[in-house]
């Protein structure tokens, strides 16, 4: 199938594709998975064989997924607020509004380029953002929940407001229903009720595998902890202090972890994680019993990853894999089946290749790039490296062989080279190895490029030499 972003012209406020000949067929639809706190390497078919993920594992088995995808990192704790503002927005990390928490109406945002071109837009699930912004972008939604994490089984959630007011005492609480269970009755009950013409953009914003990790017994009980690998890179603790050790996700368990600790752990993540998979199945089967199997693109993806016990770490506050790679998976119409894609990208980019696919004009304000090539079968433009920051105490940056993490932690420097072909879990630093200076070189070169590229203009860098 020819490229859309190439072969069509842009109706703006219309539903509608013409080709290059003319013709006029309607845009796809788009329904839009978003995971909290998924690690990118939590799908059965990508090659974790303890956890059960029928559903994820269709997607990829029918689309094409990104195994080098990321996030840029976060300026606060709550590492999710400013990830999905990223995404949202297409802008890169230090071009946010503050932490991301608001998105000013300058940062035209994806859902709304979609409702301008005459999409309907819905959301359910976790909104991190204003509620301006919610308003802006969507023009229906039920079960919203504002806010970053709460007890999977009483969710404080709002109606749709048209007005966009949303007050405190419109809150309810559905007990009883899982927050994954809730949010998919949502937007299947949007599917089922919805008989328009025009297209559609489905946002579903999981709370899961975000904890408290309490799912369902049934899924509880997939998995023994004692029955758990414990990770490659498991320690007791962390080897150094890296600017964030005691906040909130890290005191989930006592110093030092224990391997019964991890076990027990990882073992209530993937439960989570099989039971959203159960979720996006049913939304999934919906799609197919409505008649949008065939012309809806689907998007999924998580806002970053978390350690687990890896590196003595529970949470998501630092730069290694677990916590900044991600999934992210296409399928659909006109997208290449059964298909991996290594190139470098970040969730940012996901807007402008929505944009491309549908025919839609990608407003000056986005800084992400199109992945649109890769998922019609071409070559996607390349990345040679990519840079991460956490607030002001950690910085990191890597090409396709070497990763570089620097910290700043009280005006103590710590570095870490790893080298990610050989030593995918990051255990061997290799920094005092004078055989890899000219790599150590060439990464702080790159970390020179992107702190002005990005306007990075932390603390982090004061009396920091590169």
């Amino acid at each position: 199938m020819a490229s859309l972003g190439a072969a069509s012209v842009t109706l703006a406020g219309s539903a509608v594709l013409r080709s290059a000949a003319g013709r006029e067929r309607k845009r796809p639809n788009v329904v839009f998975f978003f995971t909290d706190d998924q690690r990118f390497d939590t799908i059965h078919v990508l090659g974790n064989e303890q956890i059960v993920t029928p559903n994820m594992d269709r997607l990829v088995q029918t689309g094409t997924v990104f195994t080098n995808a990321y996030i840029m990192g976060s300026t606060a704790g709550a590492v999710c607020m400013p990830s999905r503002a990223m995404l949202l927005s297409g802008r890169t990390l230090f071009h946010l509004e503050k932490q991301g928490g608001t998105v000013p109406p300058e940062h035209v945002t994806f859902p709304e380029v979609f409702r301008k071109a005459g999409y309907a837009t819905f959301q359910t699930g976790k909104w991190h953002q204003d509620a301006k912004t919610y308003n802006r972008c969507f023009a229906g939604g039920a079960k919203i929940f504002f806010g970053g994490m709460s007890d999977h089984f009483k969710v404080p959630v709002q109606d749709y407001d048209p007005a966009g007011k949303y007050p405190k005492q419109a809150v309810h609480v559905q007990e009883g229903k899982h927050s994954s269970e809730l949010f998919s009755d949502a937007a299947i009950d949007f599917l089922k009720g919805y008989k328009e013409d025009r297209p559609f953009l489905l946002y579903i914003a999981y709370t899961a595998p975000h904890d408290p990790r309490n799912p369902p017994q049934k899924y509880t009980d997939l998995y023994k902890p004692a029955d758990m690998k414990l990770p490659k890179s498991y320690l007791p603790e962390h080897l150094f202090d890296n600017g964030e050790m005691k906040i909130r996700d890290e005191t989930l368990a006592p110093w030092p972890r224990t391997e019964e600790e991890v076990r027990k752990h990882q073992a209530a993540y993937y439960a989570m994680i099989t039971h959203v998979d159960a979720q996006i199945g049913r939304v999934l089967e919906t799609l197919k019993e409505t008649g949008h199997a065939d012309d809806t693109i689907i998007v999924f993806c998580a806002d970053n990853g978390l350690a687990v016990g890896r590196h003595g770490l529970l949470g998501k506050q630092n730069l290694y894999e677990h916590s900044v790679h991600v999934p992210l998976v296409f399928c659909g119409p006109g997208i290449a089946q059964g298909q991996k894609c290594d190139a470098f990208c970040y969730l940012l980019d996901i807007y402008p290749t929505l944009c491309d696919l549908v025919g839609l004009q990608v407003p000056a304000t986005v800084e992400g790039r199109s992945l649109a090539p890769a998922l019609q079968g071409r070559a996607a433009t390349p990345r040679g490296t990519l840079f991460f920051a956490y607030r002001d105490v950690q910085r990191a940056v890597r090409d396709d062989h070497f990763k570089l993490i620097e910290y700043n932690v009280g005006g103590q420097r710590t570095t870490q080279l790893f080298d990610l072909r050989n030593d995918p879990w990051e255990l061997q630093n290799l920094v005092d190895d004078r055989r890899y200076a000219e790599d150590l070189r060439r990464l702080r070169n790159a970390f020179a490029d992107w702190r002005g590229k990005l306007n990075d203009e932390s603390d982090f860098w004061r009396n920091f030499a590169i």
